[in-house]
């Protein structure tokens, strides 16, 4: 099945910038507190006190409740409680609010206590002036973000290291690496000194985005500057070396992290597992494994996930399955996409019961399955004949909220168009359409085979030619299933024009669509025609491809 599982991304550990704390006033969560309810307890007795306790000792309750980083609400409650009784914020308090608002997304009201802070005549500080730019960074805001750094600057305040990373790491998340770049060598003219996090975001931008030579030329440039690399730095290049198949390269850097003494985390070892099992190499990835787990590093679910997929995809389900179980007795809870995969081995070696099991383990667990669950399962029953299982399964999801797209409905499509169902396959595609799912090319490929097999040619021209209409990228399995649909006529003269006028657009033929020509020709007697493709095919060097 097509797309059914997608490529497991590593999990990157990268630096967050959290809201730090004011030195003078902020502090540990308060000994006494067991719970966010203990704490509103707490700041509701101070509030009845008499004489009124001091404002810090309220700020410390109200830090306690932000740094559990889930009673943002509460803490804003509680500070507008405060108020009410004539207790005056000060700098921290209307600064912990600053940052309520804007882990919460309610970047006005942010900057509405801002203006607050000045109208109080308080000094805002760097780390207000950050707390704000990450606000707006984490609203996908970077440019409005960078627009109140020029303002800030302006006004003679300077922000520092964290302010800058913030800045960079927001450029990155919306693929503006360049631009991060640039602010990168700006700041060093401000005297600013870029450290070890911007270099590490930028790093990581450019690798993900396959610049991994760049990546490489920062990397030196952090090395001359003397700025250490950490193992966030190594993960990003490891990274990268692995999505463009350098692996000798990834590998290489992860024994240079141990002769500098920087320990490789789970992450550093899940890119490699991840990466070794993709290229079909599991032996090399379960060894990874066993180098890990002795260098004292806990696998993950990410780690057993990623070696799963390896043996999947080399068809080694049995093994799969065991690294499966192991999990549980390791410690390991398997999630969602731990059952996807073995739920599509096992389709995919059609052990449809088996996966059926998992599915219904997945219940019982109340683990709920995602698309990709049920796409798998779909597709596995639709090859295996079970069809009607898989409308079922379709209804299935319909109850449980989760919507089918195109995916699925193509391996209906499919099973229906092998049936030789073509009527309701065609009845398919226009409920998708009212569904608001838009077909694909590889819909509307599976559509038009089934109409050719079932020598409906003048429907598929039909739909072809209102693809090309409209604009649809058509690419060499539209063309070969349509010159397949000719040849099947005997209108070879039609299927050798259009197999000139797919070159003529830029889709370049391949083994499959020659052979299907040519063996039409050889055996409707048409030799010469057919010897004239075949001399064409070795010209091109696609001949070993048959």
């Amino acid at each position: 099945m097509r797309r059914s599982i997608p490529p497991m991304s590593p999990l990157l550990k990268f630096r967050s910038f959290p809201f730090l704390s004011h030195s003078h006033s902020h502090s540990r969560f308060h000994s006494s507190f067991q719970n966010a309810d203990d704490a509103v307890s707490h700041f509701n007795r101070m509030l009845q006190m008499q004489p009124t306790p001091s404002i810090i000792e309220f700020n410390k309750i109200l830090t306690s409740l932000v740094k559990t980083k889930k009673h943002y609400p509460t803490a804003i409650s509680l500070s507008h409680q405060m108020e009410l009784k004539g207790i005056a914020p000060n700098i921290v308090t209307l600064s912990i609010l600053i940052n309520c608002y804007c882990n919460l997304g309610r970047i006005t009201s942010a900057f509405s206590v801002l203006a607050n802070i000045l109208k109080r005549g308080f000094q805002p500080d760097t780390i207000t002036f950050t707390t704000l730019i990450k606000g707006l960074c984490l609203r996908g805001k970077v440019q409005r973000a960078l627009q109140f750094h020029d303002d800030v600057i302006a006004q003679g305040f300077r922000l520092d290291q964290v302010s800058y990373g913030t800045l960079i790491n927001g450029l990155c998340k919306i693929g503006e690496t360049s631009a991060a770049l640039e602010l990168l060598r700006r700041i060093q003219g401000r005297g600013i000194k870029p450290d070890v996090v911007m270099y590490s975001i930028i790093i990581d931008s450019l690798c993900k985005d396959k610049l991994v030579s760049d990546a490489c030329n920062l990397y030196s440039e952090m090395i001359v500057k003397g700025i250490s690399p950490d193992v966030v730095t190594y993960n990003a290049l490891i990274y990268g070396f692995c999505i463009v198949g350098q692996l000798k390269q990834a590998i290489g850097l992860l024994d240079e992290m141990v002769l500098k003494n920087i320990d490789p985390d789970v992450y550093t070892y899940n890119i490699l597992v991840d990466a070794l099992g993709k290229e079909g190499k599991v032996r090399e990835a379960k060894n990874m494994l066993a180098v890990m787990i002795k260098q004292g590093v806990k696998p993950d679910v990410v780690t057993y996930s990623s070696l799963m997929d390896g043996y999947c995809l080399v068809n080694e389900v049995n093994k799969a399955q065991d690294v499966f179980n192991a999990m549980a007795q390791r410690g390991v809870t398997p999630n969602v996409q731990s059952y996807s995969i073995m739920i599509n081995g096992l389709c995919k070696i059609k052990m449809v019961d088996g996966a059926l099991n998992l599915l219904a383990e997945m219940d019982s667990k109340k683990i709920i399955p995602d698309i990709v669950t049920y796409n798998s399962l779909i597709d596995g029953l639709c090859k295996s004949g079970r069809v009607s299982h898989a409308w079922k399964l379709l209804d299935q999801m319909h109850v449980r909220g989760q919507p089918a797209n195109i995916i699925t409905y193509s391996s209906l499509l499919d099973a229906l168009c092998k049936s030789h169902h073509v009527d309701q396959a065609i009845a398919l595609i226009k409920k998708i359409k009212d569904l608001g799912i838009q077909p694909d090319v590889w819909t509307y490929n599976i559509l038009l085979g089934g109409l050719c097999e079932g020598g409906r040619l003048k429907d598929a021209q039909e739909i072809f030619q209102d693809l090309l209409r409209k604009g649809y990228h058509i690419d060499v399995l539209t063309y070969t299933v349509m010159i397949n649909g000719l040849c099947k006529e005997g209108l070879f003269d039609e299927a050798l024009a259009l197999l000139s006028k797919m070159e003529n657009e830029g889709c370049i033929p391949n083994a499959i669509t020659f052979e299907t020509i040519i063996y039409s020709l050889f055996e409707n007697g048409e030799n010469d025609k057919a010897e004239k493709l075949l001399r064409e095919m070795i010209a091109r060097g696609l001949l070993e491809k048959i």
